[in-house]
């Protein structure tokens, strides 16, 4: 059997995505790491499907690259909303939901000659109790605490977007990281029981960051979403960058803008589709 699929990427995060309105993936997780090698299979950051929802617009799985299924990706689910409209499934409206496995979340959809071209997505409210993103860190917040990773010890700000994750303000090039070698101890530090996503940044001002992101069960990515959005969370916790306003990120896929405030997180960026074709399930 031949199941279609559409590759798409956001800042250089790219998955397959295949729609489930029509058609049946019977085994994501397999299809994930056979389709995601880029030497024997399409090669992305993992498998996303589009599926029916009776409580949203649509419903989206992710699977990474190592089959292990994902909670949320804020470049993924942007992607998703371009293929909605694009694709005819939301009637042309602008303002549409997906549920996840983080929950609903709200999208804008801004499209040009007929074609999405970028989304603005409510990605929910930050997690900041440790025991809720998870993480073993006491207290109410886990913001610049010590973390000792091989022999070195980093300031770690944890986050959760509906997924975990790790910010560690550099103050060297990021670009200089040796990810491939540190990423994976991270990635399954005994601080974190579910695993974790690393971001590193560099503070550029004070709305401005760059970053490198190590993602559980993919590796290092191009852009990372909701580590995008954990940064600028962190960012301003730390104290580097104001709440309620415009933050900058650079990633190495391109940019996003996240926007922190009492009530969600905002991100907004581009979705790309990238070409589409047929492989055997």
């Amino acid at each position: 059997m031949k199941l279609s699929f559409t590759k798409m990427q956001g800042c250089g995060n790219n998955y397959l995505y295949f729609n489930c309105f029509d058609q049946t993936v019977s085994d994501p997780a397999a299809l994930a790491v056979r389709l995601s090698d880029v030497h024997f299979g399409v090669g992305s950051d993992g498998v996303i499907l589009i599926c029916p929802s009776d409580v949203a617009d649509a419903k989206m799985r992710i699977f990474n690259a190592d089959g292990s299924e994902g909670k949320m990706c804020g470049n993924g689910i942007r992607c998703v909303g371009k293929y909605l409209y694009d694709h005819g499934l939301v009637d042309g409206r602008t303002q549409i939901t997906v549920d996840t496995l983080s929950g609903i979340k709200y999208l804008t959809l801004y499209p040009e000659g007929g074609e999405v071209r970028s989304v603005r997505v409510d990605m929910g409210a930050a997690i900041l109790t440790p025991s809720e993103i998870p993480c073993t860190f006491p207290g109410e917040r886990a913001v610049a605490v010590p973390l000792t990773v091989g022999d070195e010890t980093y300031a770690a700000t944890c986050v959760s977007m509906g997924n975990p994750h790790c910010v560690i303000f550099c103050e060297d090039d990021i670009d200089a990281l040796d990810l491939p070698r540190i990423g994976p101890d991270f990635e399954h530090h005994p601080a974190f029981p579910e695993r974790v996503n690393t971001e590193f940044i560099n503070v550029l001002g004070t709305h401005e960051l760059k970053m490198r992101v190590w993602e559980r069960g993919s590796g290092e990515t191009w852009a990372c979403g909701t580590g995008t959005c954990a940064a600028a969370v962190a960012a301003v916790l730390n104290g580097f960058c104001p709440k309620n306003e415009d933050i900058l990120v650079h990633l190495r896929g391109g940019d996003l803008t996240i926007r922190y405030t009492n009530e969600t997180v905002w991100m907004t960026g581009p979705a790309v589709a990238v070409f589409e074709g047929t492989v055997e399930a």
